[in-house]
């Protein structure tokens, strides 16, 4: 070939820009055997049922392109000369199938929010049954209603650990669905799947219960979506406690402006290692499961990526809401020191973030509830008001 020629088709290559939980956790009010209503959860709480197939991460192959050849000009090739050699452009491996960034590239699609029956009417609320989609799956819950025309700002709450075998619909966060709904709000408390009457999802506890975060999102999408004329989908903020808050933690990463403001209570680490470390490994009541977790992606000492990109403490830096924390100094289910890494590391990354810290208090909120729950409802107030 002539060097000219030689010369023009060199010319042509162009460089491409490469682009690139375990939440087994405590529940609602403290019961470490997670039988009391909204109970927490301890050593007997991980669910080891059917074990699912093992997901697998994708690989795909990338090409490097001389940094050299990125500014070369583009010309057409010589009549008849074989482009087929054309270095292909890299591709850039995807994220591993459980993790949050996938998803966080997941098409949610939470929508049809139906009314079922009335459960109570309590006066100042109607308590209704519900159901709506996240993905492929149906979900429950329940609903309180305020009384007036509306429409109302909308609360997503997001229940602890209770043992989906002794659960009822709508069971945890029993004392703020009702307070919250005296006060105004039209509350959305989540079963989430393999919960009450949701659709099973064998596949959950395998993939670090991450399937009750889609279902946290969806809910909220099923607000936005919804047409009942009493739901204002334009103010909705979303609350979890203890496992609920890691799951709040992860909307939050997930879907950057899902919501309008957010509150955790008593919440489980934002590192999956320590809620891992915590109630799964090293129990033998969850031995099965945790060899089915470590066979699947590997123990966090020779996987140190893979539980990264599981615990939204590695992605901080994209909450956009504000969030409420709150804490019991004498918590001896999710340790105080917990919150206080939470906290500094949502500040560290730019997060308006407060931890109200309560001395004394323990996992179940007593005591200073009444107190946490006034400040939880002025500070919902202030950002959906």
């Amino acid at each position: 070939m002539r060097a000219d020629r030689v010369h023009s088709w060199a010319a042509m290559l162009v460089a491409v820009t490469m682009t690139g939980v375990v939440a087994c956790s405590a529940g609602d009010d403290g019961a470490p055997d997670g039988r009391a209503d909204g109970a927490a959860g301890s050593a007997t709480q991980p669910a080891t049922g059917p074990a699912p197939s093992t997901p697998e991460p994708i690989e795909t192959d990338s090409t490097e392109t001389d940094p050299a050849e990125a500014d070369a000009p583009t010309e057409a090739p010589a009549a008849g000369e074989d482009t087929a050699s054309s270095p292909s452009a890299p591709v850039t491996e995807p994220p591993h199938p459980v993790s949050l960034p996938a998803l966080m590239e997941q098409e949610f699609d939470g929508g049809d929010l139906e009314l079922g029956d009335v459960l109570e009417d309590a006066g100042s609320y109607i308590r209704y049954a519900v159901t709506y989609r996240s993905g492929d799956l149906t979900v429950s819950g329940i609903m309180n209603v305020p009384e007036g025309d509306g429409p109302h700002p909308v609360l997503v709450l997001a229940h602890g650990y209770i043992d989906p075998e002794i659960y009822t619909t709508g069971r945890g966060l029993a004392r703020e669905q009702d307070y919250l709904a005296r006060e105004g709000y039209a509350v959305l408390h989540t079963d989430y799947r393999n919960h009450a009457q949701s659709d099973d999802d064998p596949e959950n506890e395998v993939r670090l219960r991450l399937g009750y975060t889609e279902d946290v999102v969806n809910a909220v999408l099923a607000i936005r979506d919804s047409s009942l004329p009493f739901l204002d989908g334009d103010r909705v903020g979303l609350l979890g406690r203890s496992m609920g808050g890691g799951v709040t933690l992860n909307a939050l990463v997930v879907q950057p402006g899902l919501v309008d403001a957010a509150v955790v209570y008593a919440s489980v680490s934002s590192d999956a290692v320590d809620n891992f470390d915590r109630w799964t490994r090293g129990n033998p009541e969850a031995a099965e499961l945790t060899e089915e977790i470590i066979d699947a992606y590997g123990p966090p000492e020779d996987a140190p990526g893979f539980w990264q990109d599981v615990s939204p403490v590695t992605f901080f830096d994209q909450v956009t809401e504000p969030v409420l924390m709150h804490h019991g100094t004498a918590d001896d289910t999710c340790p105080i020191e917990w919150a206080h890494d939470t906290r500094d590391a949502l500040a560290d990354a730019g997060a308006d973030v407060t931890l109200e810290v309560y001395e004394g208090e323990q996992h179940a909120f007593e005591p200073q509830w009444q107190a946490s729950i006034e400040t939880t409802a002025e500070f919902f107030d202030r950002h959906l008001g």
